[in-house]
């Protein structure tokens, strides 16, 4: 039966580290941004390809004018 009682007091020990953890980085602002990491995977390809797109035209602008 002590051990039963010791596993208890483990179990909600370590339950409380994990709750005073998570409001500290609560209020550090941790969990403030969750939706443009979802949105920035959708635009990073858009990105890129306007991009290189933007290169493609400068060189080819420099052979041109040479």
């Amino acid at each position: 039966m002590d051990i039963l009682y010791l596993m208890i007091l483990c179990s909600v020990s370590l339950a409380v580290v994990f709750l005073i953890i998570f409001i500290v980085n609560a209020k550090k602002g941790q969990f403030d941004d969750d939706e443009s990491p979802a949105v920035r995977i959708l635009l990073d390809s858009e990105i890129i390809k306007e991009e290189s797109e933007k290169e493609k035209t400068k060189k080819l602008e420099e052979k041109v004018i040479s």
